[in-house]
This record gives C-alpha cells, sequence and structure tokens, in this order.
C-alpha cells in the first residue's frame, strides 16, 4: 500500500449511513463520518471516563466506496484504516483560508468485538485513480459510455479488455 498520508485505524460508530456517489468518468466514491468515543483512566477512582468524541469524516473510492455503501448502515462500529490528510481552502464568503483533517479509507469494515458479520465475496473490479476533490462534481449516478468513445471504453476509465483508457479520474 502506498501512503500518501499519515497512517491511521480508528474504530468507531457511522454518523449516518455512507453516501454513495459516482465521479463524471464513473469512478465511485463514498463518504461517511466515524464518531470515536475517547475514555481516559482515572487512577484515583480506578474507573474509566469518558473524555469525549472525535468525529473523523472518510473518503473511500471504487469497489471498497461501492461495498461500504452496500453494507454499513448508521450505528454500525467500524474499523477503518486509511491515510489522514489535511484538505485546505479558501472560504468563498469570508475569502479566509480554511483545512479539515479527513482519512482516505483503503480498508473498511464491521468490528466484530459487539456483532457477527457475513461476508459475501464480490467480483473484482478496478476504477480510476482518486483525484483531488472528485466529491464535489459527482453524481447519484453511474454515466453511461459517452456517444463517439472509443471502441472497448468503459465509463469508468477501464476499457473492456481489462486495461486502462487515458479518462482522466473525473
Amino acid at each position: 500500500m502506498t501512503t500518501n498520508g499519515t497512517p491511521i485505524t480508528i474504530v468507531g460508530n457511522l454518523t449516518d449511513d455512507p453516501e454513495l456517489r459516482f465521479t463524471p468518468s464513473g469512478a465511485a466514491v463514498a463518504k461517511f463520518s466515524v464518531a470515536v468515543n475517547r475514555r481516559t483512566f482515572d487512577r484515583q477512582t480506578n474507573e474509566w471516563r469518558e473524555a469525549g468524541t472525535d468525529y473523523h469524516r472518510v473518503t473511500v473510492w471504487r469497489s471498497l466506496a461501492e461495498n461500504a455503501a452496500g453494507t454499513l448502515t448508521k450505528g454500525m462500529r467500524v474499523l477503518v484504516v486509511g491515510d489522514l490528510r489535511q484538505r485546505t481552502w479558501t472560504d468563498e464568503k469570508t475569502n479566509e483560508k480554511r483545512s479539515a483533517w479527513e482519512v482516505e479509507g483503503s480498508a473498511v469494515g464491521p468490528d466484530l468485538t459487539f456483532a457477527t458479520a457475513t461476508v459475501t465475496k464480490v467480483a473484482k473490479s478496478q476504477g480510476s485513480a482518486p483525484g483531488d476533490d472528485a466529491w464535489a462534481s459527482a453524481s447519484r449516478t453511474r454515466p453511461a459510455v459517452p456517444a463517439g468513445a472509443p471502441a472497448g471504453a468503459a465509463a469508468n476509465g477501464q476499457a473492456q479488455d481489462g486495461g486502462y483508457t487515458e479518462e482522466p479520474p473525473f
């Protein structure tokens, strides 16, 4: 696994169902938030105490996005492995620089500490590489192959013969 951020693993509960969208080129992308409850041990009382909740915004791509959106629901306890990255932008209203920490997930699954799961293997598929901010132009439906596209081209940037087209990911 190639990392472009700080590797991170989080365990927490989904705050809502994953939201699945598709980039204009057909790459699936899902976003969801994970609430992680922090606890500290109080040596004086010999008890664990709640120390607040951290919320992590997670983005996953391609088949992981589709599988997460089709499997996970609000409230589920999940494990997320990925890269912690800082996103920066300029606020359009105030023209101030803003930033946020986000996780680009490379693996997501249910936490089996308090639940069971039935695993169903899906057919392997590959999509386009993630972009910087494809979410802004993403739609909720997979686009059709454009008219006049070269023979063998597919909407997700992958040629029907398994190779890749030169189409950008979004």
